[in-house]
Order: structure tokens, then sequence, then C-alpha cells
């Protein structure tokens, strides 16, 4: 048994501040991948006041085995009152910067593309000043939905790349690593000014080689943003973790991406694919990109 080491120690939350986020997410009926998938740093992004819903249930028809979200099969079909109330939350606390996630939705045509752009819409016809980051999934290769998430003009189009390709098949086995390549490189391709990003996970078994081939495999595709982070193993059931890398290799990613042209790069043990999120506005700043309003209306 690998023992988790200090540097991986979070500290307690306000729990005053995270009620008030807990309150309004209950009364909404809202989820948040902070809270489905486990994540460590829920105390501290409640605190702040940000959070990562999650739309579409919190039941996925892929059953990742590092994953704590609950799989399904046949999850129910979108709520049409969701964006609506997801817009509701974000006026309620006040949200610079949202991020809106999901689950696969296999079962859907589209993935769930038009759920996003529904959310997307409803939150800019509240909240014109919010910047909006959604994380997707692959949506099964379907660049038709694709288009129409980005034609509702997120600032950043995040998907998670997650491992290097040889731990695939173990780690994200209904994933595909060229799909998650051309989903980012697509994006760029249909939508110019938006800030792609992406997340891996390590401690499952790469090397330093082949994570640094990844990130110059992601900055080929113009991949603008990049998170690095420490794999958990949620319970026994799920993968277990093989090392648990020191913060100094966390520091040596970063600088690689950097000097590889990476926007920005996040990589210590406990990020996370919205950790510190709402940075990006920083960065939108001082990397301006004009959004372009011929047929993206």
């Amino acid at each position: 048994m690998v023992v988790k080491p200090d540097w991986l120690r979070v500290k307690a939350p306000q729990w005053e501040r995270v009620g008030n986020v807990k309150e309004i997410l209950r009364d909404l009926e809202l989820n948040t991948v902070c809270e489905e998938a486990s994540c460590p740093n829920i105390g501290e992004c409640f605190n702040h006041g940000t959070a990562t819903f999650l739309i579409m249930g919190p039941a996925c028809t892929r059953a990742c085995p590092y994953c704590d979200i609950d799989f399904e099969k046949k999850p129910k079909p979108p709520d049409p009152t969701e964006p609506d109330r997801l817009a509701e939350a974000v006026r309620r606390m006040k949200l610079n910067h949202v991020v809106i996630t999901s689950v696969n939705r296999d079962d859907l045509p589209d993935g769930g593309a038009a759920q996003f752009d529904r959310c997307i819409h409803a939150i800019r016809a509240v909240s014109p000043g919010t910047t909006i980051e959604v994380l997707i999934p692959d949506l099964c290769g379907n660049w038709d939905a694709l288009a129409l998430i980005l034609q509702a003009k997120p600032e950043v189009l995040n998907h998670n790349t997650e491992t290097i390709p040889r731990l695939y098949r173990r780690v994200r086995p209904e994933g595909d690593y060229g799909r998650s390549l051309e989903l980012l490189h697509r994006s760029r391709q249909l939508a110019p000014w938006v800030y792609t990003k992406t997340g891996i996970m390590v401690g499952l078994g790469e090397t330093d080689e082949e994570v640094r081939q990844v990130m110059q495999d992601l900055r080929q595709v113009e991949c603008d943003i990049l998170t690095i982070g420490q794999y958990l193993q949620p319970s026994q059931k799920h993968l277990g973790v093989t090392t648990f890398v020191p913060p100094e290799q966390f520091d040596s990613w970063r600088e690689y991406g950097e000097s590889l042209g990476f926007l920005q790069v996040v990589s210590s043990p406990l990020t996370r694919s919205s950790y510190h999120a709402e940075q990006v506005r920083r960065l939108m700043a001082q990397y301006p990109r004009q959004i372009e309003s011929s047929g993206h209306d």
C-alpha cells in the first residue's frame, strides 16, 4: 500500500461559507462535480463561492475505473428547467467565472451538446459579465455537436486528456487519446477566439518522458491551458495509486509546459481541472482574443 504523503493534506474548510453554497445548490436542485467526484478542494472552492456545476445529472454512461461518479447506462433525459436554475445559481453566487461540466451522455445523439448550449445562453441572459468555461466529454467524436457548443461562445473550452496513451486502455477504456486531441484541435479551428484547456492526472504508472510527450502533443494542437494533478484513489474498488508524485516534479512539468508555449500551466499535487479556474480572467486580459460574430450567433 502506498502511504499518502504530507503534501496531500488539505486544510479544514470554513463550514459556514461551504454551507451557504450548499444551501443554494440544494435549493435549486443542482449538482456539482465537486461533490459527486469527491474533489479534495471542495472546501477551498466553496469557501470562495465557486463551484463546477454538473449538468444532466450525476450518472455517467461510462464506468471509468478512476472516477467516483456513478455509472448508469440509461440516465434521465436532460431537464428543460436546468439551464434557468443554473443561471439563477450564478446570479445568487455572484460568480465572475463559472465552470459547467457534464458526465458522458453517450445515450444522447449529441452527447448533451444542446443542454450545454441552453445553459450558456441562460447564464448570458442574467449575468452577461460572467465568463464561462465548459468542461465537456468527447461527444463520441460528434463534431457537429462540438460546433453547437462553440456557437454559444464560451470563453474556455476544456476537455480532459486524463492520462498518457499507454494507459488509456486501463484508465479510460471507452475513451480515445487521438479523439481527445482532435476535439481540442477542432475547437481552435471552429472558434479561434476560444481558450482551449485540458488536464491530466499522474501517479498511475506514467513516466516523466511520457508526460512530456503528451504536453508536446497538446501544443501541437494549440492547446492553451494545462492542468496536472495527482490521482487519488476514491475507494478500494477504484484504480490504485502507483506513485505519489513529489511537488518538485510538478514544478518541473510546469516549467517545461511554459517553455513549450502554454499560456498557463497549473501543476501541483492537488490541482484538478477546475482548480482556480477563475484565474483565466487574468490570462484573457493578458492575451485577449476577439470573438467573431459572423456565423456564430
